[in-house]
């Protein structure tokens, strides 16, 4: 396996923030603070930028192993999301470019003729709530670029032992992107992604997951424990919002990492224990990649998900009381 595409990635990737930061276009689009949000200040939120210019240099280096249906959606993705970043986009068409990125990624990857309709169709959706659920979490310094370190990092450790040398080089490839782009994230972050990175990494990370299931570099549970603590936070948290009847589009500061700051954790420590959890899930999935479904490994973390979230809950209702 090559690694020259990580290395053009992560040094692409900081090297366009570091220009950004210095550059009028800190100034072009900013994340101007609100009462919804976790910072105080203007912060520049073109790092997308920056990390997908990472990702596809370094994706260029092995151009000839590319998918149509991972590049073309992601580059549609991108310049959707910029132009929200932009002029904040109507939901439905927001949506509707993602409903239109995961129809082609399923039907690019032959998933219906080869594992059946109703399977496509589970991972339709699938795919479409892993591009929105990674920009709700984007929400905290350092949390959804970690997220894609480590979360891509494993999917480029269970390709290279499954002896699938493009999927690790590409897996990899975005890991080294994140990584460049983290260097100006993290806590006290300079610049954001914004939705121009977040909304294409949440697809990646379906679309790249469904490729590596396919492949058989690992089982079809793989993608969704590496990416759990994600996937779990954001879904239970849409799960309580729509059960009290609340507006599912409307912004919020109810997910557990945003509560976990807000009790005074910070985004520095938040970030560092999600890395922790990020980790050790990451390894419990690439040892365990070619098992069919080890229910026992799962029902473990399940619980452990539990324990988190209800340590968070009672403390933020000991707080409102």
């Amino acid at each position: 396996m090559s690694y020259i595409p990580c290395v053009i990635a992560l040094t692409v990737s900081s090297l366009v923030a570091a220009f950004i930061l210095r550059s009028k276009l800190s100034k072009a689009i900013q994340d101007i603070p609100n009462e919804r949000s976790m910072h105080s200040k203007a912060v520049p939120r073109t790092g997308g930028v920056a990390l997908l210019l990472g990702v596809f240099a370094g994706w260029s280096m092995v151009i000839s192993s590319l998918v149509w249906w991972l590049v073309l959606p992601v580059l549609g993705l991108f310049a959707l999301s910029m132009l929200d970043d932009i002029y904040n986009l109507p939901v439905k068409q927001r949506l509707l470019g993602h409903l239109a990125a995961a129809g082609l990624m399923v039907f690019g990857a032959g998933v219906a003729p080869q594992h059946g309709f109703i399977v496509a169709i589970i991972l339709f959706f699938f795919t479409v709530w892993m591009t929105n659920l990674y920009n709700f979490m984007d929400g905290s310094d350092g949390l959804a670029g970690g997220m894609a370190l480590f979360g891509f990092a494993s999917y480029g450790l269970a390709a290279y032992w499954a002896h699938d040398e493009v999927l690790a080089t590409l897996s990899f490839t975005v890991a080294a992107a994140a990584l460049g782009f983290l260097f100006f994230n993290f806590n006290p972050a300079k610049i954001f992604m914004g939705d121009a990175g977040s909304i294409p990494l949440g697809f990646m990370a379906a679309a790249m997951g469904v490729w590596g299931w396919q492949q058989n570099a690992w089982a079809v549970w793989f993608p969704v424990l590496v990416f759990s603590p994600f996937i779990v936070d954001a879904s239970v948290t849409l799960l309580k919002r729509t059960l009290r009847g609340a507006k599912i589009t409307e912004a919020h500061r109810e997910h557990y990492y945003q509560r976990a700051v807000q009790l005074g954790a910070g985004h520095r420590k938040v970030a560092l224990f999600e890395y922790v959890l990020m980790g050790l899930v990451g390894a419990t999935a690439v040892c365990l990649r070619e098992q069919a479904f080890p229910w026992a490994v799962l029902l473990v973390w399940g619980a452990l998900y539990v324990v988190l979230m209800r340590a968070v809950d009672k403390r933020w209702q000991q707080r409102a009381a």
